[in-house]
């Protein structure tokens, strides 16, 4: 916001510092992130800037990293990249398996979440539930509990009922992500709900539509900025959570997270800045997806004039 001319002089002082003290915050934040960026590019396999880099001397900057992402693995990594060397990445390159595995829990725990979240949100922004805020404390407790008693309970509880036993793939690792991902769902979603006119059902129901024909005709196009804003943080969380993994997870459902975890355990490789480089690029692209919805949302219930 810019500064008034009559502003007095302590008023200006306070106001450039604390354009300064932002600044000086978002740096904090932003620039152990970005640092590992150009670090992905170091042609040695250091986790410090070289000489070269410094420099800025082509030679000390390559795309060695992100190619091991493709051939760690690999039985033939030195083959011609034909066809088969493709195919060959496809099926036993350790990094390319732990996307497909992530990939595959993300999307099948997000829609699990976005289910649950978006119909506790509705039921939660119903005046008449009784004991609301009870319940809404106990439903996004899994975002308040440190994850490490989460991961430990749920260890726990899967020994008991045997679920490694039950013979479908990842099906521990998609609920406990799910349950981490509701409370996002449920907030994003009970955010939308605020501003949302309820005469709309009213006059819906009064027209002869049913409930079912009411949510999906009325409600969902209204509150879809808000469920998708959910169900992308319910990825993200899906997509990055590494302890519930490493305590509910199998030998042959590594993700990404875990991969890096046994990275940095085994045998610390700037591979590793890669991956990270690439999850950052993602995340920023989702962040400006959720971004944009909310301006979509802002605009359909009439807050912005945009």
């Amino acid at each position: 916001m810019a500064l008034p001319k009559h502003a007095s002089t302590l008023e200006r002082v306070w106001h450039y510092t604390y354009l300064v003290i932002c600044v000086a915050i978002f740096i904090f934040l932003i620039a152990p992130i970005l640092v590992i960026i150009p670090l992905s590019f170091n042609a040695e396999p250091y986790f410090t800037f070289s000489d070269k880099m410094l420099k800025f001397d082509p030679e000390g900057y390559s795309m060695r990293w992100y190619d091991l992402l493709l051939t760690f693995g690999m039985q033939a990594p030195e083959a011609p990249r034909d066809g088969s060397w493709w195919a060959d990445a496809w099926s036993n390159a350790q990094w390319i398996q732990a996307t497909k595995n992530s990939i595959i829990i993300g999307f099948f725990s997000t829609i699990l979440a976005t289910t649950l979240g978006t119909i506790a949100a509705l039921g939660l922004s119903r005046p008449e539930m009784p004991g609301r805020r009870a319940v809404m404390a106990i439903l996004i407790s899994p975002m308040i509990v440190p994850i490490i008693i989460t991961a430990t309970g749920l260890f726990f509880f899967y020994s008991s009922i045997r679920i490694q036993d039950w013979g479908i793939p990842y099906l521990g690792i998609i609920l406990a992500h799910a349950t981490l991902g509701i409370p996002f769902v449920i907030i994003t979603v009970t955010a939308t709900l605020v501003g949302f006119d309820h005469s709309l059902t009213r006059a819906a129901a009064n027209m002869g539509a049913d409930p079912v024909t009411t949510f999906l005709r009325v409600q969902m196009p209204l509150i879809l900025p808000g469920v998708i804003s959910g169900a992308l943080f319910a990825f993200v969380t899906s997509f990055d959570e590494v302890v519930v993994v490493l305590f509910v997870g199998g030998l042959d459902e590594q993700t990404i997270p875990r991969q890096m975890w046994n990275g940095i355990r085994e045998q610390i490789s700037p591979a590793i800045l890669s991956v990270a480089t690439i999850l950052v690029i993602i995340s920023i692209a989702l962040l400006t997806v959720v971004e944009l919805l909310r301006r979509r949302s802002e605009r359909l219930r009439g807050m912005s004039p945009g």
